[in-house]
């Protein structure tokens, strides 16, 4: 376990050299901002609340089914993966919620990580169970599904693993459990299409009725894979119906790569506000399907699209009146072979914030009379002069005012934290991600 961090003074040394030149750009965009009407000071009073939690699976190197590139110093440990994630909260200022997988990050002491992450300036946002992979020494396996499954014994297994997971979260701090089925089959005929949802359904009403007070549960739909023929919640309004199902403790999860290619995801957010079961995300990005980059690195407009829908409904006393719910839970869900995982999650949640820091430029007044006159270009240009507005120098201030770094990816670099870490950490040659 490293107990190496990043020392303030190198934090306040970076500032002071980056201060001047901050405060010009941020009294530009500022100036940019007041011509339009928008009020600076209540896009960074809005802005002082945001965060994204970050995924303990994250900071190590995932990889592909293809191949996997171990990177020095990568976690070993769950106490290891809170270090990591305490020095991207410590420069960032936007993650101080880590969200868990088991068996994976199981602890063997849950008081003690608990104690651990509080000293670190850290809390436990939501659990993920596992049922999507066999683990050594369980009786069933899950190859023909889990909370699907045919086998009664499988089927309470999967729900045993996740009142688990709940049970590991209360004792942590968390407040929700996230449960992603990959059941499903690769040939028609493989399942009964309407038995295997009536058995999830019932499963999950066994998970549902575990739930601590104050807790949720998130159901995460994706159309495709492991299975390629059907999958029991492959999209968004079969968890809708799941959700609906269980009680209004159920909501769904949305995770930006779980939709088929060009799929319109603003309006499956859209429709889930509609509902009020709109439970989170899962960000991150991708090209082709599930590829879980960096978070707005192929298709930022849709990120900013998708926080347009958030910041709209929060916005709209109407929502707030019939949807007290709403109140999406954030959370990066990305992991591959390429950056360091560090940087790779940092610069993910600024990327987020940045989407929503956009969203909070539209001029909803204008919008709204725009759509209501079918006035296409003028309402597809209130938008697009958000979105392309640089809003760097507001997320700098906001990182400021927290504590944080100007520039945190040149502290981070600076800093030698990945080759103080490479050095007492041992080399891992498994996944430390669990994601391969």
């Amino acid at each position: 376990m490293s107990g190496h961090r990043i020392a303030p003074d190198l934090v306040d040394q970076s500032n002071q050299k980056r201060e001047r030149s901050h405060r010009e750009d941020l009294a530009a965009v500022s100036g940019i901002l007041e011509r339009r009407g928008i009020s600076v000071r209540h896009v960074l009073d809005s802005l002082a609340g945001f965060e994204v939690a970050v995924p303990s699976w994250g900071f190590g190197q995932g990889g592909t089914r293809f191949g996997r590139f171990p990177i020095l110093g990568e976690p070993a440990t769950l106490e290891d993966k809170l270090f990591d994630a305490a020095v991207v909260n410590d420069l960032a200022r936007l993650t101080p919620r880590v969200s868990l997988h088991i068996p994976w990050d199981r602890p063997s002491d849950a008081r003690a990580i608990r104690r651990l992450a509080r000293s670190l300036g850290l809390g436990f946002d939501a659990m993920n169970s596992n049922t999507f992979q066999d683990q050594p020494g369980q009786p069933g396996s899950y190859k023909f599904g889990s909370l699907s499954h045919t086998d009664r014994a499988v089927r309470r297994q999967a729900v045993d693993h996740n009142v688990e997971c709940i049970e590991i979260g209360r004792e942590l701090g968390s407040k929700a459990l996230t449960v992603w089925l990959a059941d499903g089959g690769s040939f028609p005929g493989q399942q009964h299409l309407r038995r295997a949802l009536d058995r999830v359904i019932g499963s999950l009403g066994e998970v549902y009725s575990a739930l601590p007070a104050g807790w949720r549960l998130f159901t995460e739909h994706k159309p495709f894979e492991p299975g390629f023929y059907s999958t029991v919640v492959q999209d968004w309004g079969t968890s809708l119906m799941i959700a609906q199902a269980l009680g209004p403790k159920a909501s769904c999860l949305v995770d930006l790569g779980h939709h088929l290619p060009n799929t319109n995801v603003e309006q499956v957010v859209a429709r889930l506000i509609a509902a009020n079961r709109l439970g989170g995300f899962h960000f991150n990005d991708s090209k082709f399907a599930d590829d879980d980059l960096s978070a707005g690195s192929i298709r930022p407009y849709q990120l900013f699209l998708v926080f347009n829908e958030l910041v709209d409904a929060a916005s709209d006393p109407a929502v707030r009146k019939a949807r007290p719910r709403h109140d999406p839970s954030l959370m990066i869900d990305q992991s591959h072979n390429l950056k360091d995982p560090l940087e790779d999650v940092m610069l993910s949640a600024i990327e987020i914030q940045r989407a929503c820091c956009k969203a909070l430029l539209v001029d909803r007044e204008a919008l709204a009379g725009h759509q209501e006159t079918n006035d296409v270009v003028m309402a597809e240009r209130v938008l697009k002069q958000a979105y392309e507005t640089d809003v760097s120098p507001l997320l700098a201030e906001t990182r400021l005012r927290r504590g944080g770094a100007i520039d945190p990816l040149d502290v981070y670099r600076r800093s030698g934290y990945r080759a103080r870490v490479a050095r007492e950490r041992p080399v891992n040659g498994g996944s430390s991600a669990g994601i391969v």
